[in-house]
């Protein structure tokens, strides 16, 4: 493939914009347009689909991922040419809210203190992690998905553990004959994002309450979400990792004594790996088997 053709595709993928992507590489709209019907012409196959902004198609998509790990091992080939004075490997990864809060950089500071490498963290929930790397847009990543996609591999990493947790003052006022199906539908539940199940299912399985027939604080990041619940804005569930010994002293109420959610988590990575991401990768796998509960 042209080296031209496939950066010209890169940047419009990357920008959502022919003119954007004519602004990075600087040369006009025009010829950005010509040096991807080019490489459409070549494969055999349409690559974008000229929208605004524009979307890869499925060959596209493909492409994408294949040049986006190209510029990886590039990257990190010349970043070897170069001394350490000229810059850092960047290399982006995907994680879940609570991993990042609790384990994840304790656990690989000292790889990243020793290393020339710099992290281009993209976060969303642990089920919809696994996407960002079928998109491309990230090279490696925790994932609740065992199942490793076409050119990765996965590696387990352990249980993350969540309990159903309240203020001792919150639950002495809604709760006060225990978790039960009344009390709930009054009480407020604390939800991370519309994309977290954690709450709705825990609801369902123990009373029977869909989602919708109780109020629902929504709190979108791990240290407010433990704070909201803390101060006895409503219950929700909430990792052993990130609570401590919450529990133990008393500031914070199991609600449902012996129920528990386990998720399970994964490292995803490409199969064809830079040495700077095995090393990460070796780095994270310690650091989660250090940390979670065995599987």
């Amino acid at each position: 493939m042209d080296t031209r053709h496939c950066e010209a595709f890169l940047a419009a993928a990357e920008t959502g914009s022919f003119d954007a992507a004519a602004a990075q590489l600087n040369v006009t709209p025009s010829a950005v347009s010509q040096r991807i019907a080019a490489l459409e012409s070549a494969l055999g196959s349409p690559l974008l689909i000229r929208s605004r902004p524009c979307r890869t198609t499925a060959a596209g998509q493909r492409l994408l991922v294949h040049l986006r790990r190209s510029r990886l091992l590039e990257e990190e080939f010349l970043a070897g040419l170069r001394d350490e004075s000229a810059g850092s490997l960047r290399i982006p990864i995907a994680v879940n809210n609570d991993t990042l809060a609790t384990w994840l950089l304790p656990g690989i500071a000292g790889f990243l203190q020793r290393e020339q490498v710099t992290l281009d963290i993209v976060l969303d929930e642990q089920n919809y992690t696994y996407g960002l790397l079928e998109k491309g847009e990230a090279v490696a990543g925790v994932s609740s998905e065992p199942t490793a996609m076409r050119g990765c591999t996965v590696q387990p990493l352990g249980i993350i553990r969540y309990r159903m947790l309240a203020s001792p003052a919150f639950a002495a006022r809604w709760f006060p004959d225990g978790f039960e199906r009344n009390a709930a539908r009054q009480a407020p539940v604390v939800v991370f994002s519309r994309k977290d199940r954690l709450q709705a299912d825990f609801i369902q399985a123990e009373l029977g309450l869909l989602p919708g027939s109780y109020p629902v604080h929504y709190v979108p990041a791990s240290d407010p979400f433990l704070d909201a619940v803390k101060l006895g804005l409503g219950y929700g569930m909430l990792p052993s990792q990130q609570v401590g010994d919450a529990v133990a002293t008393g500031a914070l109420l199991d609600l449902a004594p012996g129920k528990h959610t386990d998720v399970p988590l994964y490292w995803h990575a490409w199969r064809v790996q830079s040495p700077a991401l095995e090393r990460l990768g070796e780095a994270v796998v310690a650091a989660a088997r250090a940390t979670l509960l065995a599987p």
